[in-house]
């Protein structure tokens, strides 16, 4: 296929919602096969008809990717949350310099790089573990994550982040995550909110 067929491909399905394909479904796609489709992928990523996001998937070069959405290609049982929710949020002020991604599954590679930014899985288990959340958590957890991830590193939670707004957690939601944590979690997080004023919201 031309440069110019490949990206018609990629466009005409990003029109229909698809922005990331592996190299099997490129493969189906195209009826391009094993090395030489390799070759061929080598040689649009060269000249940027293409950008490779990570080890075997792929996208056009001037599409907007979120991490979210890689992050369903790259581990459909993983979620974002800590540090990099809570920026979001708007609960912190500094932007990680990694995305971290929660998940059941053991990765080879902790830490992928990807036009999204640097992204590092951390196995967990249940209950700190959710499969339910879909691909982000929600504030609360993404915090009680953060502190638990700290304090799993030797890491003090206090003096590592400037919280902001803490008073737009909810109450409610952040009492029933924080049951799934250990205790030294649940005094961590106190210690954060000491001295915040956390307002009641519905669930």
């Amino acid at each position: 296929m031309k440069a110019r067929e490949w990206r018609n491909l990629f466009v005409g399905q990003a029109r229909l919602g698809k922005v990331l394909f592996t190299f099997t479904e490129l493969a189906n796609a195209s009826g391009v096969r094993g090395g030489r489709l390799n070759v061929e992928l080598s040689r649009l990523v060269k000249y940027g008809v293409v950008v490779r996001h990570a080890k075997g998937i792929y996208g056009v070069a001037d599409g907007v990717v979120s991490a979210e959405q890689l992050l369903a290609s790259l581990d459909p049982c993983a979620y974002l949350t800590g540090a990099y929710v809570l920026v979001q949020e708007g609960l912190v002020t500094q932007v990680p310099s990694v995305i971290t991604c929660f998940t059941a599954r053991r990765h080879f590679r902790r830490e992928i790089q990807t036009p999204a930014g640097r992204m590092e899985f951390v196995c967990v288990k249940p209950p700190i573990y959710r499969g339910d959340v879909g691909s982000r958590a929600c504030a609360e957890q993404a915090l009680c994550d953060w502190v638990y991830l700290a304090l799993r590193r030797g890491q003090s939670p206090a003096g590592m982040l400037t919280f902001r707004r803490l008073d737009h957690l909810r109450r409610s939601i952040l009492n029933r995550v924080l049951r799934r944590y250990p205790e030294t979690v649940r005094r961590a997080v106190g210690a954060l909110l000491e001295k915040k004023v956390i307002r009641n919201q519905p669930k």
